[in-house]
């Protein structure tokens, strides 16, 4: 049984041909293509930035198809159906990606994966919450976000994602602590 988890977690299955592909045989094909047309792996425009826009709109494009109950072109079920893409740019881990996302003409299309006026996924929210409690300013981090991403985040957006877990620490805090914690200390020198 773990040969076969093994070889699922280095493989994955063509949804097109119904073939193995070896994940790192693809990452290896896509970086020696990237490097061929001299694609950088970060940055704006770069390898990670183009994965990611393409996972992204492939999956939003999946959850309208769900919605809809049809595939893009196919016979629609109700009057409802796709109504063109409009753009928006989303800030992730690696920087701002620039997805479409697509719309339908009755307007009920909620995405899940990048929802309505939200541009940060969560993932940015977590690195925000790891730098304010290493002791950074909101200055701070938005140079480094700038510094690293390539992205503007403003103060205000910084202190309102704090903001967001400040009750939950407060509470955390103020927990009522149990009246013995064990303590043992270990010594050794090998």
């Amino acid at each position: 049984m773990a040969d076969t988890t093994e070889l699922l977690d280095e493989a994955m299955i063509d949804p097109v041909t119904g073939e193995i592909i070896d994940q790192k045989e693809l990452a290896q094909r896509l970086l020696a293509q990237a490097k061929e047309e001299g694609v950088s792996l970060t940055g704006p425009g770069g390898l990670l930035s183009q994965l990611t826009k393409n996972v992204l709109e492939t999956a939003v494009d999946a959850e309208l198809t769900e919605h809809l109950g049809h595939e893009h072109g196919g016979t629609p079920i109700a009057e409802n159906m796709r109504n063109g893409t409009r753009v928006k740019t989303v800030l992730t881990e690696i920087g701002p990606v620039e997805i479409e996302v697509p719309r339908d003409r009755d307007g009920s299309f909620e995405p899940m994966i990048v929802p309505k006026r939200k541009r940060r996924l969560d993932g940015v929210d977590q690195i925000v919450l790891s730098l304010t409690a290493r002791g950074l300013t909101t200055g701070e981090i938005a140079a480094h976000f700038d510094e690293v991403y390539g992205a503007k985040v403003s103060k205000d957006t910084i202190s309102r994602i704090t903001e967001k877990v400040a009750g939950e620490l407060a509470e955390w805090t103020s927990r009522p602590l149990d009246p013995l914690y064990p303590v043992i200390f270990v010594d050794a020198i090998r």
